[in-house]
């Protein structure tokens, strides 16, 4: 089909146009129902396409993961250091069975139990580092993008000396500074939510310095402090709330990122003891020989919770981010509309 000229969306200013559909989707989604406008629900409701199947398969393993750890004890078929049940020992690299549906590692534990309880440790440790790292991260940027002068100086200098060391290198030495490199549950996910803290505040660091910086020159934040605004009312409504676009990304990033340094942790030897708690990469590093042996149930499990682990988390954010990016729904407004022209 041929069309003669079209008439430009929007009276002829694109720009405009992308305004005013934005305002207009603003205006109806204050109009909808409160269970409607919850963050989760509105996106799902706001997704299309390909965005959306990324969204629900990131909720769907993210979901999972959660129940994992929350109903571990009553969906696990043991204990995760249990090697006999019933006075009956499990045996040793045994294949899957009706017993075992994963199998057994070469220590007899049921892999199966040692993949359902490891999402504990995981969900616990990745909880208590990105929460810490985000507070600390985000007080210690707004205080040295407002304050400046020498604070500003001294927190950039050692923020971007953390940064710049390798990650996994400073978790393991903070691993063995704070544990010993070894230590129980609670010990061993505290050291390594610790170890995996000092890696992530400077992200959260350099980023909300970098907008408190941008923010504190905009006219609004000079209008209140004319009219006599305290500093600490400016920082946490004025300038907190504006510097805080991108920290959902950051968050679920960090989050899957956490998760992998652990297992790279208990994969090297410094994470928890096995018989403390599951943890993913220790479980891989005593499958290592049995990957020569042609036993492949030991390592494929727990390598493959990790992987998903990882992927939800990191799907929900990426998602996330798009749909809260102005700029991502106007062009794909503009796709819609330009495809009824064409129509």
């Amino acid at each position: 089909m041929t069309l003669s000229t079209p008439e430009p969306v929007g009276g002829g200013d694109p720009t405009a146009a992308g305004l005013e559909d934005a305002g207009g989707q603003v205006a109806a989604a204050h109009r909808r129902p409160w269970y409607l406008r919850l963050p989760i629900v509105s996106h799902l409701r706001s997704s299309v396409g390909l965005q959306r199947g990324m969204l629900i398969t990131g909720l769907v393993l993210v979901a999972m993961l959660l129940l994992g750890a929350l109903l571990a004890p009553l969906i696990a078929p043991y204990g995760f250091a249990q090697t006999s049940a019933d006075g009956t020992a499990f045996g040793t690299q045994q294949p899957p069975s009706a017993a075992h549906p994963l199998g057994t590692t070469v220590t007899g534990f049921d892999v199966l139990s040692r993949v359902i309880w490891g999402t504990r440790t995981a969900v616990a440790v990745m909880a208590c580092a990105v929460a810490a790292s985000l507070f600390l991260g985000v007080a210690l940027g707004l205080l040295s993008g407002y304050l400046g002068g020498w604070l500003d100086r001294v927190l950039v200098m050692i923020a971007d000396a953390v940064y710049a060391f390798p990650s996994l290198l400073l978790a393991i030495v903070m691993s063995i500074t704070i544990s010993g490199g070894q230590s129980g549950a609670w010990g061993g996910i505290i050291a390594a939510a610790l170890s995996i803290t000092v890696v992530f505040i400077p992200q959260y660091f350099r980023v909300i310095r970098a907008e408190v910086v941008r923010l504190k020159a905009e006219p609004f934040v000079e209008a209140a402090k004319v009219v006599g605004t305290g500093h600490r009312r400016i920082m946490g409504t004025h300038l907190l709330r504006n510097a805080t676009r991108t920290l959902p990304l950051i968050f679920t990033l960090n989050a899957s990122e956490s998760i992998l340094t652990l297992a790279a942790l208990g994969f090297l030897g410094f994470g928890i003891e096995p018989t403390s708690a599951s943890e993913w990469g220790y479980d891989l590093n005593r499958a290592m020989s049995d990957a020569t042996s042609g036993i492949w149930w030991t390592g494929m499990f727990p390598g493959l919770a990790i992987a998903l682990a990882v992927l939800g988390v990191t799907l929900v954010g990426e998602s996330l981010n798009d749909l809260n990016d102005p700029r991502l729904r106007t062009r794909r407004s503009r796709r819609r509309q330009d495809r009824k022209v064409t129509a």
